[in-house]
């Protein structure tokens, strides 16, 4: 496939065998090495591609790389609906959280009452990548000047054995202690959450240059 040599064409092999560290689970053949830059600036100019629509519903894909380049092209999209249904389509097929985190499509911006129903649903997705793309893009969007305290129930009601879903939670958590304290820490002091996503939430925000040094000894207070 043309996209592939592309990406071949990019290859630094000692990324690749850098990357597959910080990647546990993905097999190291699946890693071509092609640095994020690198892919981001392919993605701006293979998005205008006719090809690209085609490269869109080819899943699964056979590299890492050529799923970090979907994300990232998902990420241009200017219409909210086709970048909708192409995110969805996606989804199922997102095996780590690198290519979960790299997605984040600026379309979103303005369509925030038609998102937050989306990220309801995929919150409460019992795929693992799914749920933590929806919490992520809660945190995104929501906790600054679309923030409402409801919205804290979302990531507070998920429930998970799972690694990468749990540290999204506490990473939530840990922003909105940062961007909205006086809501968000009674949900601290009242054990809503399970106890590790609740000690990391506090460690993490214990390491937030935005917390302040009162609210770090507070939070040292409230670990279980």
């Amino acid at each position: 496939m043309e996209i592939q040599k592309k990406l071949f064409e990019l290859q630094d092999k000692e990324y690749a065998e850098f990357q597959s560290k910080l990647t546990p689970g993905i097999p190291g053949e699946a890693f071509i090495g092609v640095r994020v830059p690198e892919v981001r600036k392919l993605a701006k100019s293979y998005s205008k591609d006719p090809e690209c629509q085609e490269f869109l519903k080819e899943l699964p894909h056979q590299y890492y790389d050529e799923n970090m380049l979907h994300g990232l092209v998902l990420s241009e999209m200017k219409d909210y609906d086709d970048c909708i249904r192409a995110v969805d389509l996606f989804l199922p097929y997102v095996d780590n959280w690198a290519v979960c985190d790299i997605m984040s499509p600026k379309v979103f911006k303005k369509h925030k009452e038609q998102l937050l129903e989306k990220i309801r649903e995929w919150a409460a997705s019992d795929l693992v990548y799914t749920c933590r793309f929806g919490l992520e893009m809660l945190m995104s969007h929501f906790l600054d000047e679309d923030y409402a305290p409801e919205y804290l129930e979302i990531p507070a009601g998920v429930r998970s054995e799972e690694y990468y879903v749990n540290m999204m939670i506490a990473w939530f958590f840990a922003t909105a202690l940062a961007k909205q304290w006086d809501t968000t820490i009674p949900y601290i002091e009242g054990n809503r959450l399970d106890t590790w996503v609740h000690n990391k939430t506090i460690q993490k925000a214990r390491e937030s240059y935005r917390i302040t040094e009162e609210q770090k000894e507070y939070l040292k207070g409230l670990k279980r």
